[in-house]
């Protein structure tokens, strides 16, 4: 499924394109379709692992601070609504990825059905990138609105933290704010970088399952 969700997505690929690849395995395949064809385009992206796939494909990857317009961004997901929400919890590098997205005409996320939900369920947690010393008081002011706890390192008994030393903070809202509020509000929460909510970004979801396929393009399916 995951290759048919690519090969769905490299159709939209043209030569001269700035291309934004996430990480994953479906952008994995991607790659290599990308490579067999031998298409005349560049990369960018926020993926150690992507960005050392395509350098052994032979694939030109930019570095994304002397990019400002990327024609098209491709990515997974933990979790996509019907429009358009989009939730990149469990990889840690939202902030990044947010930024390519932004930069992107068109942001599509690449998934399978099991991924789709009517609403966001947080059925993963939102990710929150947090300054050190912001820890404590980002902490204090969420514990009242959900379940919130730094994310704990699975190589040794610490938090997690990202390449530029802030933590990683994982948190599920218990009251029932719409997600524009959430997005505000954590936003505007002084130490939080980014979030790895991705409110009104993404402007198409390729759909797979076992059926068919489909796109999810404001809200409305198509075939």
């Amino acid at each position: 499924m995951k290759k048919r969700c690519a090969a769905i997505a490299f159709k939209k690929i043209h030569p001269h394109m700035v291309i934004g690849l996430g990480g994953g395995s479906t952008i994995g395949f991607l790659v290599d379709m990308i490579k067999e064809a031998q298409l005349d385009i560049q990369i960018v992206t926020p993926s150690e692992k992507t960005k050392q796939h395509c350098l052994e494909a032979g694939l030109t990857v930019l570095d994304p601070s002397f990019v400002a317009t990327i024609d098209l961004a491709f990515d997974g997901c933990d979790e996509v609504d019907q429009d358009l929400q989009v939730l990149k919890s469990m990889g840690g590098i939202h902030t990044e990825e947010k930024i390519i997205a932004k930069m992107a005409k068109e942001y599509i996320v690449l998934v399978d059905e099991s991924k789709v939900s009517s609403t966001l369920s947080f059925r993963v947690p939102i990710t929150l990138e947090v300054v050190r010393e912001a820890l404590t008081s980002v902490l204090s002011n969420l514990s009242a609105k959900g379940d919130v706890t730094p994310r704990m390192s699975q190589t040794s008994d610490a938090y997690t933290f990202t390449s530029r030393g802030t933590i990683l903070v994982e948190f599920t809202p218990n009251d029932k704010h719409s997600l524009k509020e959430w997005n505000t509000y954590l936003l505007m929460l002084p130490g939080i970088v980014d979030t790895s909510l991705f409110y009104n970004i993404a402007t198409r979801a390729i759909v797979v399952t076992k059926a068919s396929d489909y796109e999810l393009t404001g809200g409305r399916k198509h075939v």
